[in-house]
C-alpha cells in the first residue's frame, strides 16, 4: 500500500454545515507533485482550504506525516506544511525581504528575531525566485507576479516537507510561470519536498504533475497519472465543453471550426500547416486540408479545426482514393494554399495538387492568404 506523506480519510468539505463534495480521499507522497484541475467553482479551492485547516471538516480527517491535523498544534504544522493562497496578504509597512522572513517564524520563537541562519535562508529562498531585485522595495507596492513569487519563496524559506498552492501560476506571465513551476520540481526532486495544488492552466497541469485529481460536480471525478487524465474526450467532458476542443497531444485548447463549406483547400504537412489553419479559423474562413497521414502533428490540429480533412494511415503512403477526394475538394473550393516548400516520395501526389491548383489559375500566394477575409470568399 502507498504510503502518503499528506492525505485525507472520507473528508467532506462544504459551507455553513452543508457538504459540497463528500467522502474525499486523495494523498500526496514526498517526492511527488498532485494537481487539483476542474471547472471553476467545482470545488478544488475548498478542498485546498479544507485540508490545511482554513475551513473546518464536516467529516473525515487530514492525516499529515501519519497523524491527524487536528490534534496537532500550529507550530508543529507549520515546520512540515507551507501555503500559498490566492488571498491577498496585507503587509502594510512591510518589506519583500519582511514577508519572506516570516516563513522563519516557526523557528524564531514567540519574539521573532531572525538569527543569521534565518537571514541566509530568506535570502537563499530569494534568490531561488530570483527576487533579489525588488525584495527590498515596500510588499504593497509590488506587482501580483511579483508578489506570489515572494510568497513562494516564504514557502520555500520555512524548510516545509509539503507545499499547498491554490493557484500559485494565475498573476505570472508566461516566462514566471515556467519559473515557478521548475522551482516546485526542483523542491521535489533535490528535497524530496510533496507538492499539493490547484492549476487552472492544463497544458502546464499535464507537463508537471506526477498525479491528477479531477474535481467537477461537487465529487471527485477521477485520479490518476497525466497520460490517463489528459485525453480529449475525457478533458472536454471534465469541463462541459461546447464550442472548441481539447488537443491531448499537445496539451492544448483549439477554438471551434468556422462553419460552413470548405472555401479553402491547404495542402500540408509536418507541422507546416497549423499557423495557416488557425489564420483561417480565426479569419472564419472554413477549410479543407490535405493529404495528411494520420500521424503527421498537422493532421491533429486539422481534426479539430478544417471543415474538412482528407487522411491516410501513417506509413501508407498517399493512395489514388485519398487523391481523388482531394481533388473533389480542391475543386469545390475557391482556391488553394500549399504550405510545402519540399516533397519527399510519399508525398509526391501533394505536388501533383499543388501543381493542378497552379495550373488552373488558383494556387494562392502568402499575400492572397494575408488579405482574406470572410467577405472576399
Amino acid at each position: 500500500m502507498k504510503t502518503y506523506y499528506l492525505h485525507t480519510e472520507h473528508m467532506d468539505v462544504g459551507y455553513g454545515g452543508v457538504p459540497l463534495i463528500q467522502n474525499i480521499e486523495i494523498g500526496v507522497s514526498r517526492g511527488e507533485i498532485l494537481t487539483l484541475i476542474g471547472p471553476n467553482g467545482s470545488g478544488k479551492s475548498t478542498i485546498l482550504k479544507s485540508m490545511i485547516r482554513q475551513l473546518r471538516l464536516l467529516a473525515g480527517v487530514v492525516v499529515l506525516d501519519g497523524r491527524p491535523m487536528a490534534g496537532l498544534r500550529e507550530g508543529d504544522i507549520a515546520k512540515k506544511m507551507a501555503i500559498v493562497m490566492t488571498e491577498r496578504l496585507r503587509a502594510e509597512l512591510m518589506t519583500g525581504f519582511d514577508v519572506v522572513a516570516t516563513g522563519r517564524y516557526p523557528y524564531t520563537g514567540r519574539l521573532g528575531i531572525l538569527s543569521d541562519r534565518d537571514r541566509v535562508k530568506v535570502r537563499e529562498a530569494i534568490a531561488l525566485v530570483h527576487g533579489e531585485s525588488f525584495s527590498d522595495r515596500p510588499f504593497a507596492q509590488l506587482s501580483d507576479g511579483q508578489r506570489q513569487r515572494l510568497l513562494l519563496a516564504r514557502a520555500v524559506c520555512q524548510e516545509p516537507e509539503v507545499i499547498v498552492l491554490d493557484e500559485p501560476t494565475s498573476f505570472l506571465d508566461v516566462k514566471h510561470k515556467l519559473e515557478l513551476l521548475e522551482i516546485l520540481k526542483k523542491l521535489v526532486r533535490e528535497k524530496d519536498v510533496a507538492v499539493v495544488m490547484s492549476l487552472h492552466e492544463l497544458d502546464l497541469a499535464q507537463k508537471i504533475s506526477d498525479r491528477v485529481v479531477c474535481v467537477a460536480q461537487n465529487r471527485v471525478d477521477r485520479c490518476g497519472a497525466p497520460e490517463e487524465i489528459f485525453t480529449d474526450e475525457y478533458i472536454e467532458s471534465l469541463y462541459g465543453m461546447e464550442k472548441g476542443s481539447y488537443n491531448a497531444l499537445f496539451g492544448s485548447l483549439e477554438m471551434a471550426r468556422a462553419p460552413g463549406a470548405p472555401r479553402v483547400f491547404v495542402i500540408a504537412g509536418g507541422g507546416s500547416g497549423i499557423p495557416v489553419f488557425r489564420l483561417l479559423q480565426r479569419r472564419g474562413i472554413p477549410f479543407a486540408a490535405g493529404i495528411l497521414a494520420e500521424n503527421d502533428v498537422d493532421f491533429f490540429v486539422a481534426r479539430s479545426l478544417a471543415a474538412r480533412v482528407v487522411s491516410v494511415p501513417a506509413f501508407r503512403g498517399i493512395d489514388e482514393k485519398a487523391l481523388a477526394q482531394a481533388r473533389a475538394l480542391m475543386e469545390s473550393c475557391r482556391g488553394t494554399y500549399c504550405c510545402l516548400d519540399a516533397f519527399g516520395p510519399e508525398n509526391e501526389k501533394n505536388r501533383l495538387l499543388a501543381e493542378e491548383a497552379e495550373a488552373r489559375g488558383k494556387r494562392m500566394k502568402k499575400a492572397e492568404l494575408d488579405r482574406l477575409g470572410r467577405e472576399e470568399l
